[in-house]
């Protein structure tokens, strides 16, 4: 994302700058300011008001450092000292780093006598209205008040009065709460809604102790991307009605991954426990989502642990169905391919279905009788907002492409045509509910006499179906995908696979092996080494080294 207000981010010609930092001289880049410039000598100035990604109100005053300049004699020429560097005159008065960036010859003190009182008299102002929710608070664990109040808090508060009562459990959109008696008016969520999103919604009313967060007159928080407030929120004022009073975040077990709710690809930690995702937060990528993501693909994991989950491999026998080993129903139906000519099958992948799967599905295709298979997925497509929402709703749609899997919808078609002429007669659809998102007709699909389901909810395809073949979501398994922007990620397993269902990859790998393919396959690593091998775009790449923040494939292709 293209964001002026990124603090981190300094030309590469920038000129470097001598800086006294701790006592200690370094060099860094023109148009830092004190906090970056900390951050990256190690050191850590606390704050609550900025962030790296907005614009800089300095109004929290927890960053105060201690800062200076070369000290000039009476001719007006730089004092040297001994070490042949500038001595410093430090003001007498401490400055807020955000808003204070570098020049030459800068001292500075993250760590003083006057840099820790200040930082003590700013918690104690800030804890003088604030409530004791910290047992109730859904920040608790991850909460800047509690952090800092340990370093620099006072053991007792000198408040005699009555703390001020402020708004508590305010509706002010579709999927947040604000419990402003918390706000310690950062502004945080202010900027991110006019800069980031441009949707000037929020804003503080009144003034002194009294002054709250509020909607403006007429309006709610309800743009696509508004809890990305509750995750910039310092403290426990902005709540997301999705995840407020459901686990507390020190139970949660992170797994870094991808959001498959478009072809963007967002990076993602999945937070959850005891095999149930509780949410879906985003992970920095500055070549994909910079810190954000839309609501609709964080809140896109639900139907993980939906009622309608398959959970068991099913088949038709006689007239009704019934739960089949999967020692017997792959077998039962490689058998059913087996006794069709290549132009009597066809397939119906999904942009959903990773690199390994759409590998493994191809060299199924080739082994049914390659071009031709028919073979399409069914495509998807939305209205793109600019930010970071895709109009290629399909999360791999490059991928599919790459194995020539994807005819972009053309060939459904035929495919369609071929079974209401009788000359298909078996199909494989894979994660794809033919009659809701392919708006396939009941009577094209009834006519398919043999027809295998691979997918992780019912569906009225997968009532139709003589095979139903049980597989995992995005949080249950571990694979690659390359997004619209031709960047390879890596999806990372977070909870187990309920009941009897299998991975996706296993399935295929089975049904390759009872086709006659060989399975000499037992690791998802090994799926892509493989996949490697037959392939030059993932060429020396394997699952590890695509890393947590994945590879240009583009890039690639040119080293």
């Amino acid at each position: 994302m293209n964001n002026p207000y990124n603090h981190d981010i300094t030309p590469a010609d920038a000129p470097l700058l001598n800086v006294q930092v701790d006592g200690i001289w370094m060099q860094f880049p023109k148009g830092l300011n004190v906090i970056e410039v900390a951050r990256r000598t190690g050191k850590f100035v606390p704050h609550y008001c900025y962030h790296p990604k907005l614009s800089i109100p300095g109004n929290c005053r927890m960053c105060l450092v201690e800062v200076g300049s070369p000290k000039m004699d009476a001719a007006k020429k730089v004092v040297m000292a001994a070490d042949n560097h500038p001595e410093i005159a430090w003001m007498m008065r401490p400055q807020i780093g955000c808003a204070t960036q570098i020049t030459e010859g800068m001292g500075i003190r993250t760590e003083s006598p006057l840099v820790d009182e200040c930082r003590r008299g700013v918690m104690e102002f800030l804890l003088i209205n604030h409530p004791l929710d910290c047992p109730i608070c859904d920040q608790a664990g991850e909460c800047k008040l509690q952090e800092y109040s340990v370093q620099y808090g006072n053991e007792g508060s000198r408040f005699t009065d009555e703390k001020v009562k402020k708004p508590k459990r305010v509706d002010i959109g579709e999927r947040i709460v604000l419990d402003d008696e918390r706000c310690i008016m950062c502004s945080r969520c202010i900027r991110f809604s006019n800069e980031m999103v441009h949707d000037d919604v929020l804003g503080f009313i009144d003034r002194g102790s009294h002054t709250t967060l509020a909607v403006h007159p007429g309006k709610r928080l309800d743009n696509n991307y508004s809890l990305n407030t509750v995750d910039i929120c310092p403290v426990g004022a902005l709540t997301s009605k999705d995840f407020r009073f459901q686990m507390r975040v020190w139970f949660l077990k992170e797994t870094k991954s991808i959001c498959t709710g478009c072809a963007t690809g967002c990076n993602t930690i999945v937070g959850s426990r005891e095999e149930r995702v509780y949410r879906q937060t985003p992970r920095e990528n500055e070549e994909v989502n910079s810190q954000w993501m839309c609501d609709q693909g964080r809140l896109g994991f639900h139907y993980i642990h939906s009622e309608g989950r398959l959970t068991e491999p099913v088949a038709k026998v006689g007239q009704g169905k019934l739960p089949i080993p999967w020692t017997e129903i792959i077998p039962r139906l490689a058998a059913d391919l087996r006794a069709l000519k290549p132009g009597q099958i066809a397939i119906v992948a999904s942009g959903r279905l990773t690199n390994e799967e759409a590998f493994l599905l191809g060299e199924i295709r080739q082994l049914l009788g390659g071009d031709q298979v028919l073979c399409d997925i069914v495509p998807r497509f939305g209205e793109a907002d600019g930010i970071l929402r895709s109009a290629d709703l399909n999360p791999n749609t490059n991928g599919l492409e790459l194995f020539g899997l994807s005819d972009q919808g053309k060939s459904l078609g035929q495919i369609r045509h071929g079974i209401d002429t009788g000359r298909i007669e078996a199909l494989f659809v894979l994660h794809e509910n033919l009659l809701g998102d392919a708006g396939w007709p009941l009577a094209t699909v009834q006519k398919v006499k043999v027809l295998a389901v691979q997918s992780i909810l019912a569906s009225p395809t997968t009532e139709l179906a003589d095979y139903v073949l049980p597989g995992a979501s995005f949080a249950e398994k571990r694979g690659s995908m390359i997004n619209g922007a031709g960047r390879l990620q890596r999806l990372n397993k977070a909870i187990a696979i309920p009941g009897h269902a299998l991975d996706d990859w296993q399935i295929l790998v089975q049904l390759k092996a009872a086709l006659g393919g060989g399975n000499g396959i037992h690791t998802i690593e090994e799926v892509f080494k493989a996949m490697a091998a037959a392939s030059p775009a993932f060429s020396g790449l394997s699952l590890s080294k695509i890393g947590d923040l994945g590879i240009s494939l583009k890039e690639t292709a040119h080293a």
